[in-house]
């Protein structure tokens, strides 16, 4: 198959960090792997007029608008991608969909499960497709995993390991973005990096978190308004105007999955040293896979069975025949965080033709969607935690 000159063309809604990561990524899927149609970015939308003005030109955007609704109406357009904050998914995808376009929303898919169920009954009428964009599901080592998984390597899944580590929040006067106000984000660690933790999990395990119990801290209660510098963190304006965090900064929780397998869960911005630690390892009767973004071209494997090579095999996942990594260099020559979304987007553009599954669905998101609001309701309302202070000790005849 070869890329046909039936051009795709993106409106992209968002002008930060992941819409310049999704720019790079419409650009170029079509120049690395052979697609059904021809991905044309062709719109960007941003909030502010002037500074769209200047992304646009800078990452060679045709046109740009201050007004997501012109990208929605118009005749022209055929995907909408949307890179905004979480409180303008469910409307955006909604007017999307409705409107006969394919949808791209990045994740969490919502604030809240009723506008994630709102986009699914949308999704599940729409002419277009509707993907969620979790770009960790497209890390050639976690794809190859999932491949072993799903052969049987790690036999019956007893236990899921999981931690998102990141530390750009360690300093309490970095300054305050959207990602720390409830109404905008939807929550903090745990929905920012902690729901990429959750879909992974489920998608390699391929079972379902059914309960949750959950500790949720904020350490920081306020931070110094952020200045003119763009960016994840940004600067500080003035250190003493301080704008209220209304989020959390780490997540835990425990898991019961519905095929029986038991999880560990953690995420936080404050774990100090630790830059992207994206951490799943996940264990079976037969063996064992482990995987850290810190190294994501490697995948550890176990196999239970070998009578003298106990322990784990480190695989580094640069060869032809590893998922996604035949279209890129020569084995041993590694890829980056960028290639995720190149990645996203070839497997959008193969599933808008047919060729692929969409993956995840709308559904899939949801149900993460789903697991954040468990892990809050219960660390709000401590409702399966025993607190250890109300533990018995020792009585005569009565061991606690």
């Amino acid at each position: 198959m070869t890329t046909t000159t039936s051009p795709l063309r993106i409106a992209l809604i968002g002008t930060g960090f992941m819409g310049r990561m999704h720019t790079q990524a419409w650009r170029t899927a079509p120049r690395f792997f052979d697609l059904p149609y021809r991905p044309v970015p062709a719109l960007l939308i941003g909030r502010r007029p002037e500074a769209t003005a200047e992304v646009a030109a800078r990452l060679e955007w045709p046109e740009h608008s201050a007004d997501w609704r012109e990208a929605v109406e118009r005749d022209d357009i055929d995907v909408i991608d949307i890179c905004t904050p979480g409180d303008t998914h469910a409307e955006i995808a909604l007017a999307a969909l409705a409107a006969g376009k394919h949808v791209l929303c990045e994740k969490p898919l919502a604030n809240t499960v009723a506008e994630a169920d709102a986009m699914v009954d949308a999704a599940t009428r729409a002419a277009g497709i509707a993907m969620c964009g979790f770009s960790y599901r497209r890390t050639p080592a976690l794809a190859l995993a999932r491949e072993l998984i799903a052969d049987g390597r790690v036999g019956e899944i007893r236990h899921v390991r999981a931690q998102y580590l990141q530390d750009w929040l360690s300093d309490p006067d970095a300054p305050h973005t959207w990602r720390m106000d409830r109404d905008r984000a939807g929550s903090g660690a745990l929905g920012d990096i902690g729901a990429h933790s959750i879909d992974t999990a489920q998608w390699l395990a391929g079972q379902n978190i059914e309960a949750v119990s959950a500790a949720m801290r904020t350490f920081v209660t306020s931070r110094p308004r952020r200045g003119a510098v763009e960016g994840l963190g940004g600067v500080a304006a003035d250190p003493t105007d301080r704008l209220p965090v209304t989020v959390d900064d780490a997540a835990a929780f425990t898991a019961r999955f519905d095929g029986g397998a038991l999880g560990v869960f953690e995420a936080t911005r404050m774990a100090t040293g630790r830059r992207n630690a994206n951490r799943i390892e996940i264990s079976g009767d037969r063996g064992a896979i482990a995987f850290d973004f810190e190294r994501m071209n490697e995948l550890e494997v176990y196999d239970a069975a070998a009578d003298v090579a106990q322990g784990f095999r480190r695989v580094q996942v640069t060869e032809a025949r590893h998922p996604y990594a035949g279209a890129w260099w020569p084995a041993g020559h590694g890829l980056g965080y960028e290639h995720l979304f190149t990645h996203q987007a070839v497997d959008f553009v193969r599933a808008v033709a047919g060729e692929v599954p969409v993956s995840p669905t709308f559904a899939d998101a949801a149900q993460v969607q789903r697991v954040l609001a468990a892990v809050e309701q219960s660390a709000e309302h401590d409702s399966i935690l025993t607190p250890v202070a109300t533990v018995a000790g020792e009585t005569e005849g009565n061991p606690a």
